[in-house]
């Protein structure tokens, strides 16, 4: 890829994934994407949850700085069990094709990064709540 096509997202860059993680209060922010890999932090509000999903052609990679979350994988909808619980010690690892939850039953929000591969959402891509990430779904 040549420089002068290069974005301020797929540019090369060092950034403190956890300070960026911390400080965002968004659902979902999109804050590096390059050709095969994408990052975005998260914040789960307390009682709140990603929401039952699959990526088809996404591997996913979770990591929670702040919280706990409850974690539910399964091959199939009707199949998705408790897969266990997620602290800041944790990565959650989602092969494509994986239906996938993780909900905060807290009292403080969750904070995580997720890495996409490929990327999923688009540059940019900023979703201040869940209700805003179900519409741009849809």
């Amino acid at each position: 890829m040549s420089e002068e096509n290069l974005t301020k997202s797929d540019a090369p860059e060092i950034l403190n994934i956890q300070n960026e993680t911390t400080k965002n209060n968004y659902y979902r922010k999109e804050i590096w994407t390059g050709k095969y890999l994408q990052v975005t932090v998260m914040c789960i509000p307390p009682k709140g949850e990603i929401g039952l999903e699959i990526h088809e052609d996404t591997d996913q990679f979770l990591r929670i700085v702040q919280g706990v979350g409850t974690v539910y994988m399964g091959e199939n909808r009707r199949d998705v069990k408790l897969a266990g619980y997620a602290n800041p010690e944790c990565a959650i690892l989602i092969p494509a094709q994986t239906w996938h939850n993780v909900i905060n039953e807290q009292n403080v929000p969750l904070k995580l990064y997720s890495i996409y591969a490929p990327p999923h959402h688009k540059k940019g891509t900023i979703h201040k709540t869940k209700f805003d990430s179900d519409l741009a779904e849809d």
